[in-house]
Order: structure tokens, then C-alpha cells, then sequence
């Protein structure tokens, strides 16, 4: 039976198809008066174990038709030797029996239920035990059960909240998530406080009989390595399956929105499908009234009251329901509200007024976040916010966060972001949620170590006093003269606490090689300018010199300009007017902002390590990678199974084997944890060679970088301060505009 199990599941641990194999032998042989529920229950049992085992890709129907087919076995197997057994042993009886009561003995085993045909046990026949209603009833409830877990999946795949096919589809989503009601939500409790939350995706258990606890108008920020389920988190709580109060309004920013000739203002303002609902109501409500105002009604004799005047009371009380929901929601507003947030993620008055297909994906992506903000719901959760804004557009909405009145619940690995938004940080690992209440990052850190830090020593201190007392039992339990004291010991032994072990300390570490000197002039560009179509410059009179010892961040807006001076640097890109000059042995290793796009996700880490830079044996490149935090059999794993900070370590290994002098960098902490991005800022201090990098990362830019360039207006020039001074500069301009004031008194 085990080949059966293993010729369709054959990843599956042993351990899990002995366990199922002696588990329907069991019940299958089982003689209790309740056998044939016994075995429903083994078989409903056994095939959910290996469904939740089974990938995605194995056929579930398949797994069904094998339990059936292994019971039929067992079923003929043990049944065939019951009978063999039974007549071997059959002897004479020490009394008669009165077969006159045979009838009614048949009928009542029949009313109990246990379906044994005392007729066709006289000629030997051994009919099935399974009760074939009970077993139909059970596999449908388990096919109902793995095709809601299927769908589940799908739906995690493929958000709709802001990435929907078109407008329609957003607001019958948004309708569904938020169903509207003209009852006024004040005065009910929009703090939120679900136990018991077991949670899982892929088979991957997520979280584990948790309780999720956010209190209304913190912020919380919600850290953990990559791929611990954050996102999955997330994802969960913007389409309730997590059971949330039906007043608590929620949004999510997950994907960019798709692009259609609609203005960016308007898409906006149609992205609070409320308001939208509520205006067109409005509207019908006027009409209809100034339609009555025409239509004469004669008073009816029995009521006092006309029809006309009946329907326009209504009417009338309707529209006052409405016109209170508008004024809760600031309606007369929203448009200026909504102009004042595109313009501080970057969008000018102009720019506002383009098709959202116009814009590119970065801008996209801002335009989901600005159609979030505008709608102000109660629970705002928000996905790596920061992976496609620029500096300027991070400050703005730091600012803007510190502010809002509702609850945020952020995903972020952006240190310097959390310390600015957080309130409160939660930490998702071991499949469970720690709150760590009143602190920014810096301070859940020092915490969360110290935590970790008394964890272990009361872990170890009761390891060793258990220890301690199983010695003394083990030694002295048949001692005459000691047993008392030895059991003693043993109450004690069972009445400690067990404690969990503590997780280990999670550190990773990037190490670049060291290179060869070389005299200057390294890399330098001279009166470089650059233009797709001509008279119409992206950047122009470059003047930018790169050294071994160089640490140089390029701040600025998207779309300034910043990834093409990169693209010239390393010759991807050929100037329009200037000089770039590089030494005749220099290496440059570029890291691409979309980096995934340059790996071949059906082969392995190693495999790929092999094929783009052979020479080494596999081992080495397993050493290589492990110098990157892609340690054990990761690297052998096909990358497209890798998180996307995995595969960013990959791609950080391959550039390594380059053995550059000069690393230029664009957007490389775009998906890392935060360990691993303090690892990667530790690696670049230590380079001896040049880096010269675009991010957005405040942290990394103040740790790496000790000279700052800022690209915007078609102009690179260098900034007299360090990535502070610069922020400071970005919102006293803001400020200057009216930007940063104004949205203060939004929401």
C-alpha cells in the first residue's frame, strides 16, 4: 500500500505514509460496534493529511480514488482471514439458542445501526462495514473543503482590490469588502481583536491559533524575514477571512492599477466607491423630487395625506440619510483633498490631468497608494510601500501617515520609515504574532533581543535543572533508601512549565571580494548629456567621477533620470554629447532594479552560478552562494520556488563572481529583510572598491553612503549634506508649496 501512496505523492516523508497506511489498517480491522464510523472518520482523516501534503500541481481526485481503492483492499484482506479465523475456532455451544428470536434479534441489530445481515452470516458472507451514506457524506465534505482551500490559493495569487481588470470590477470587489450602509457607524468600536487565527496558503502553515490585536488610530508595523507571510497576512485581512466588523472599512495597496484612458484626479476620485454611490444617489433623489413638485396628487379621503406627499416625505428623509453620510465623509472636499496627495507623491497639476495608461509602472503604483489614502478607511493596510516611491515621495507619505486618523497596518523593511510611522511593531515568526506596544524599530529591536536573550537563558537554565533532577530519579527510582526522594523529584519534574526552545538568532552575512588596486582616473563622466528623442534631454552636462574609495548615493524623483545615468555609466546607454572615460582593466558589476528578469527561474542557484560563470565545482558555488544567506539545499532548488529577497541574494552572488571593481547599484534593497539589508550595508563598507548606488532607503544611504548626488531637472549635482539634510530640504519646499500644511488637516 505504501507504493500506492508513494507513486502519487513521491515527496511525501515516510514517516506521514506509514502513519496513514496503519491508521486505515486499523480502523479497517477495527470489530467495535461503531466500525464503520471509525473508518469514515480514518478515511476523512487520512486524505485531508495528504492533501494538505500534496502540492498544487497533484490532481486531488487522484488522492480520493486512492484511499478508496487501499479500504477495498483492506476491506478484502482482513475480512477474508475473519472468516478463515472464525471457522478454525468454531466449537460447540455450552447452551441452545431459541432461534425463534433470530427475527427479532436481526431487527433490532438493525435499528441500532450496525449493518451485520445475521441471515448472511449463516452462509458465510462477510459484507462491507462502511456505511456507504456516512463515507459519501464525508468525501464531499472533504472535496467541499480542498476546493474552498484552492480558492483561497487563487484568490492570494491574484489580488483585485487595486489590481482589477477594469472600474466595475474594482467597486463590486470594494462593494463586497465594505458593504455600504446610510447607518452611521458612531459610537461602535472600530478596535479590532480576532482570536484563534489559524492561517495557511500552499500547504505552508502561516500562523497558528493567534490572536490579531490593533488598536483604532495606531500605526503598527509588521516585520519578519522574508517569506514568514506578511503579505499572505495581509491579503487575508483586505478580504476578511479574517472575521472583522463589517463597520471597520478596509483597503489594501498591493498591486499597481490597471492603466485606461481615465485622468489621474479622476481615478482617484472614483477610487472611493462610496462617495461615488452616494453622489449618484443624490442625484436620482433631487430628480425625483423636482419631478413631484410637478405632478398635482388630489388628498385621498381616508388618510389625510396624498401619495405625492408620502413618497416626497420619504424622499425626503432618504436624502437626509445621505447628505449626513456625505458630510461624514468630507464629500465637498474630495477633490481638492485628492489633488493635494497626487501632488505630494509627484504628480503635478498637469500630470494629474493624463490618462492613468500613460503612466508607468512606479507610477502606477503611486496612483494605488494615492486612491487608498483619498478613501481614508478604517484599516489601512499597506504592502512595501516604499519599493516603488522615491525619496521625496517616502517623506511625503511618512508625513502624511503621522497624521491619519485610523488604524495603518504596514509591511515594510524601510528602517528609517518605521521609525518615523510606527506606533507599534508587530513581529510575525514561528507562526505566531508579537506585539511590541509604544516603540518605533530602533526600540522593538533592542527589545526584541533582549527578549530572545532571557528566552534562551530560562530555556537553558530549565534544561539544565531538569537535567539535574532526571539524574537523580534515574540513579535512586529502585534505591530503597532514596525511592521516596526520587519521587519527589518526579512530581516536581511534572509539574515544571515546558518552555519552547527559543528561536535561533536569524544573522545573515554578504562578503564581496577584495580587488586590485588601480590608478586613476577609474570611471568619469564629462559633459555627459543623454536624449531618446532629440530636444528632449533626460540629462544634461554630467560632470561625475567614480573612485575605489567612492561611496556615492543618487538621490531624486522617479523618472528624473537617476537609473539612466547608471545605464551610461556602464555602457548600456551611448551618451548623446560628453565623454565617459573608463581605466582599460576596470570591472563593473551592475544590479539591476529588475534583476529577476535576468535569471533563469527553471534552473538552480548553483546551476545558473555554473552557467554564467563556469569553472568552479559545485561545491565551491554552494559556498559562494552560502556566503549570501542561500545556505543548505536552497541553492538547489529551482529559483522560481525562492522568496523574492532569496533570489535577490542570488543575484548579489552572481555579482560577486564578477569580481568588480566598481559596483553600481540600482535599488538594491528593494525586497531584502531587514538582516539582510544590514548585511548588505556592512559588505559595502567594507568593499574595497567603489559603490555607487540609487535607493531609497534611508538607512542604507546614511550607513553606505558618504557623498550625495541629486538628480532632478535634467541636471546631476552634488548635495552639500548628508541624506537628512537632504529630507529636511524636501519638506521645507513641500511646506513652501502648501503640500505638507494642507495635508495635514486631510482626514
Amino acid at each position: 500500500m505504501e507504493r500506492e501512496i508513494t507513486a502519487i505523492l513521491p515527496s511525501l516523508d515516510p514517516v506521514i505514509t506509514d502513519y496513514s497506511v496503519g491508521f486505515l489498517t486499523h480502523a479497517a480491522t477495527s470489530t467495535s460496534p461503531e466500525a464503520d464510523l471509525e473508518l469514515a472518520e480514518a478515511i476523512s482523516t487520512v486524505t485531508q493529511i495528504l492533501l494538505d501534503a500534496a502540492p498544487l500541481s497533484v490532481d486531488q481526485t487522484k488522492i480520493t480514488s486512492m484511499i478508496s481503492k487501499l479500504v477495498s483492499q483492506l476491506e478484502e484482506k482482513y475480512g477474508s482471514r475473519k472468516e478463515s479465523s472464525s471457522q478454525a475456532k468454531s466449537k460447540r455451544l455450552d447452551q441452545t439458542i431459541n432461534v425463534a428470536s433470530h427475527r427479532s434479534i436481526s431487527a433490532t441489530m438493525g435499528l441500532l445501526g450496525s449493518g451485520i445481515d445475521i441471515d448472511a452470516v449463516g452462509t458465510r458472507k462477510v459484507e462491507s462495514r462502511v456505511d456507504k451514506k456516512k463515507l459519501e457524506k464525508a468525501e464531499r465534505k472533504i472535496k467541499a473543503k480542498q476546493d474552498k482551500k484552492i480558492m483561497k490559493n487563487v484568490e492570494y495569487e491574484a489580488s483585485k482590490l487595486v489590481g482589477a481588470d477594469n472600474q466595475k470590477a474594482y467597486e463590486e470587489f470594494y462593494m463586497t469588502v465594505n458593504p455600504l450602509s446610510l447607518e452611521s457607524a458612531a459610537g461602535k468600536s472600530k478596535d479590532i481583536k480576532v482570536e484563534g487565527i489559524d492561517l495557511s496558503i500552499g500547504g505552508l502553515r502561516i500562523l497558528t491559533d493567534t490572536t490579531l490585536t490593533l488598536a483604532y488610530g495606531r500605526r503598527y508595523g509588521l516585520v519578519g524575514k522574508n517569506g514568514i507571510g506578511k503579505s499572505t497576512l495581509l491579503r487575508a485581512l483586505s478580504r476578511r477571512e479574517v472575521s472583522i466588523p463589517t463597520h471597520i472599512t478596509i483597503l489594501h495597496v498591493e498591486q499597481e492599477i490597471m492603466g485606461d484612458d481615465t485622468p489621474a484626479l479622476q481615478a482617484v476620485l472614483d477610487a472611493d466607491v462610496w462617495r461615488k454611490h452616494l453622489m449618484n444617489e443624490q442625484a436620482r433623489i433631487t430628480k425625483e423630487l423636482a419631478e413631484l413638485e410637478k405632478t398635482p396628487d388630489p388628498i385621498t379621503v381616508s388618510s389625510g395625506q396624498s401619495h405625492t406627499s408620502r413618497k416626497r416625505d420619504e424622499l425626503d428623509a432618504l436624502l437626509a440619510d445621505v447628505h449626513t453620510k456625505l458630510a461624514e465623509m468630507d464629500a465637498d472636499s474630495a477633490e481638492s483633498r485628492a489633488a493635494a496627495i497626487l501632488a505630494g507623491l509627484g504628480f503635478s497639476s498637469e500630470r494629474q490631468q493624463f490618462a492613468t495608461k500613460t503612466f508607468s509602472g512606479g507610477w502606477r503604483m503611486r496612483l494605488a497608494l494615492a486612491r487608498a489614502l483619498f478613501c481614508k478607511p478604517d484599516l489601512l493596510l499597506l504592502d512595501e510601500p516604499s519599493n516603488m516611491l522615491d525619496v521625496p515621495s517616502i517623506t511625503f507619505l511618512s508625513e502624511y501617515l503621522q497624521t491619519y486618523p485610523s488604524t495603518v497596518l504596514v509591511v515594510s523593511h524601510d528602517r528609517a520609515f518605521l521609525n518615523e510611522v510606527a506606533t507599534d511593531i508587530i513581529h510575525q515568526h514561528s507562526e505566531r504574532l508579537d506585539y511590541y506596544k509604544g516603540g518605533n524599530f530602533d526600540s522593538f529591536y533592542a527589545t526584541k533581543e533582549e527578549r530572545r536573550k532571557t528566552a534562551k537563558r530560562e530555556y537553558e537554565n530549565q534544561m539544565a535543572y531538569r537535567k539535574h533532577l532526571q539524574t537523580f530519579i534515574d540513579k535512586f527510582r529502585y534505591n530503597a533508601a532514596k525511592s521516596s526522594e526520587a519521587q519527589s523529584r518526579i512530581k516536581k519534574l511534572e509539574k515544571l512549565p515546558v518552555l519552547e526552545a527559543p528561536d535561533d538568532e536569524y544573522s545573515v552575512v554578504f562578503k564581496f571580494p577584495d580587488v586590485e588596486a588601480l590608478s586613476p582616473p577609474i570611471l568619469q563622466m564629462s559633459g555627459v548629456s543623454f536624449a531618446y528623442t532629440e530636444g528632449n534631454p533626460i540629462v544634461q552636462n554630467v560632470d561625475l567621477d567614480v573612485q575605489l574609495d567612492s561611496r556615492i548615493g543618487i538621490v531624486g524623483p522617479n523618472g528624473a533620470g537617476k537609473t539612466t545615468v547608471l545605464k551610461l555609466l556602464i555602457g548600456q546607454l551611448e551618451p548623446s554629447k560628453g565623454l565617459i572615460s573608463k581605466h582599460s582593466r576596470l570591472r563593473v558589476g551592475f544590479f539591476a532594479q529588475h534583476h529577476v528578469d535576468a535569471l533563469d527561474l527553471t534552473m538552480s542557484a548553483v546551476s545558473f552560478c555554473a552557467k554564467v560563470h563556469p569553472g568552479k565545482t559545485d561545491e565551491e558555488y554552494r559556498r559562494h552562494l552560502g556566503a549570501f544567506g542561500i545556505t543548505g539545499t536552497t541553492g538547489l532548488q529551482k529559483m522560481e520556488m525562492l522568496s523574492g529577497g532569496q533570489k535577490s541574494r542570488v543575484a548579489f552572488a552572481l555579482l560577486s563572481l564578477q569580481n568588480p571593481h566598481i559596483l553600481v547599484l540600482d535599488e538594491p534593497s528593494n525586497h531584502l529583510d531587514i538582516e539582510a539589508m544590514d548585511a548588505l550595508s556592512d559588505a559595502l563598507r567594507n568593499f574595497k572598491g567603489g559603490v555607487l548606488m540609487v535607493s531609497h532607503d534611508v538607512t542604507m544611504l546614511a550607513n553606505v553612503c558618504t557623498h550625495l548626488w541629486v538628480c532632478d531637472n535634467g541636471t546631476v549635482e552634488a548635495f552639500p549634506g548628508d541624506i537628512k539634510a537632504y529630507k529636511k530640504r524636501i519638506l521645507e519646499q513641500a511646506g513652501a508649496d502648501g503640500v505638507v500644511k494642507q495635508n495635514h488637516h486631510v482626514g
